[in-house]
């Protein structure tokens, strides 16, 4: 409790007054008048803690606990009449009958006026006992309080808050389980579209070829009959009958020259736009990104050999920045190195698996994030250099305001609700997709289907500010 009560001289309190008072009728009056004049000497009269400890479910407490400075019960004069043992200073053979505050102990009347507690801060033994005794009762009272506001936690508070946790368990499992059940319906129904409409491209391809396959076989069988009959012409026909077949002639080459040339067509293959769908999309990225075996962010760097003399490469390898001209050098000569358009690939070649990764774009007005063939070129300023103007390079471009992914040449703009401060690319080689999303929304930018026949390579172009890649 307190370091004040550690050498204080208490006897063990009893909490059976009350029963002893009932079993020995005889103590009891000249027991109630000690008690009350014992009451008035220890200043706990009116005390909140006699009622409540009297009362309490936990104690029961007797006022004769305070009697003449000493605990009931706790000597044998309290119950056999004997006088109270008196203890005697050592130094000076004198009654114990005062306390030094200073250091913490009983000492006699001589200690105090002549002794070692000379100038200290004494007081009668009885004062401090009282004092004790009723800080003690302060703290009795105190943990009582404490017992009933446990008591009434753990029976109001813990059981609402128990039912309240199973109430909520309970509706987070119905959540769970709505939402698993419109995925999964909405999943079968896209699926049995897809499926059918897979289905429906593949009998509309069969049937072309089936019609390509009677138009030429009977222009085959033209073809044959009409050679067939010049070679007769040619070899069974005098002089005279061949000058004079000129019109059978001229009808057979023209038979044969209506044939034509066989060529491929679109029509004859399947359009794989058919399986297309932006449900099957998202969740098939969302299953790659946000599952419980979602892929981790690629530890990316720029290859320093790559960066162009118009970028400066951060210590790190991870961030672009556009130079102006004043800063810029001439780096030696290196085969690996863009020496014309502010291009950067990066130092790892993707070969197969499932890839993603993520560059911070910031405020940049101009760039472009994606991936290109490690064999693009890298010198000069003409297009086979040029991220996007070559069928090497598959890039998403941001310039002016507009969104476009740019491939051999060819912009497809994009639309954007909000401008992204971050560009993350999945790339899965074997489905053949490459996927441009914001990460900190997930939503889908823009998809490629490309089926890669070359090693890969994250590449970037910066012409304003700053790109890094975060992992």
């Amino acid at each position: 409790m307190s370091a004040d009560y550690g050498l204080c001289d208490l006897a063990v309190v009893s909490l059976r007054d009350t029963e002893q008072e009932e079993e020995d009728p005889g103590l009891r009056g000249s027991q109630k008048e000690h008690n009350n004049n014992s009451r008035s000497r220890s200043s706990v009269e009116g005390s909140p803690l006699s009622d409540t400890l009297s009362e309490g479910p936990w104690i029961n407490v007797s006022p004769s606990l305070y009697s003449n400075g000493s605990v009931a019960g706790a000597s044998p004069a309290a119950d056999s009449g004997s006088p109270a043992e008196v203890k005697l200073c050592p130094a000076h053979q004198s009654e114990l009958d005062r306390y030094c505050n200073t250091e913490q102990r009983p000492v006699c009347s001589l200690c105090e006026t002549l002794g070692s507690c000379q100038g200290h801060t004494v007081t009668q033994l009885t004062e401090r006992a009282t004092t004790v005794r009723n800080k003690l009762v302060d703290i009795c009272e105190t943990m009582q309080l404490q017992a009933l506001r446990i008591e009434r936690f753990i029976q109001h508070t813990l059981t609402a808050k128990e039912k309240a946790v199973q109430a909520e368990a309970s509706s987070a499992r119905e959540r769970v389980v709505a939402q698993v059940n419109a995925v999964r319906e909405a999943l079968e129904e896209e699926e049995q579209r897809l499926l059918e409409a897979v289905h429906r491209e593949e009998e509309r391809v069969e049937q072309c070829l089936l019609t390509q396959r009677a138009h030429w076989s009977q222009a085959l069988n033209t073809l044959s009959n009409a050679r067939t009959s010049l070679v007769h012409t040619l070899t069974h026909s005098t002089d005279t009958m061949l000058v004079n077949s000129n019109q059978e002639i001229s009808d057979r080459i023209e038979e044969a020259e209506g044939v034509g040339e066989p060529k491929d067509t679109e029509q004859l293959n399947l359009n794989r736009d058919c399986s297309d769908s932006k449900l099957m999309l998202g969740l098939w990225a969302s299953a790659l990104l946000l599952g419980p075996s979602g892929r981790a962010p690629a530890h990316l760097h720029f290859d320093q050999r790559s960066v162009s003399p118009l970028l400066s490469l951060s210590p790190d390898g991870r961030t672009l920045t556009f130079l102006p001209k004043r800063q810029r050098q001439s780096p030696p000569y290196d085969p690996e190195r863009f020496d014309s358009w502010p291009n950067a690939v990066c130092s790892n070649p993707i070969t197969s698996g499932q890839h993603s990764w993520a560059l911070d774009v910031g405020t940049s007005g101009a760039f472009k994030v994606g991936v290109c063939y490690a064999s693009m070129q890298r010198k000069g300023t003409g297009n086979d250099a040029r991220l996007g103007y070559n069928a090497k390079s598959w890039v998403l471009s941001h310039y002016d305001g507009d969104f476009s992914f740019c491939h051999n040449g060819r912009n497809i703009s994009v639309a954007v609700v909000k401008r992204p401060s971050k560009v993350a690319m999945l790339l899965d080689w074997s489905m053949q997709t490459l996927l441009f999303y914001d990460p900190d929304t997930m939503s889908i930018l823009h998809t490629v289907r490309q089926a890669f026949t070359e090693p890969v390579l994250p590449t970037c172009a910066v012409a304003d500010q700053s790109v890094t890649i975060v992992h």
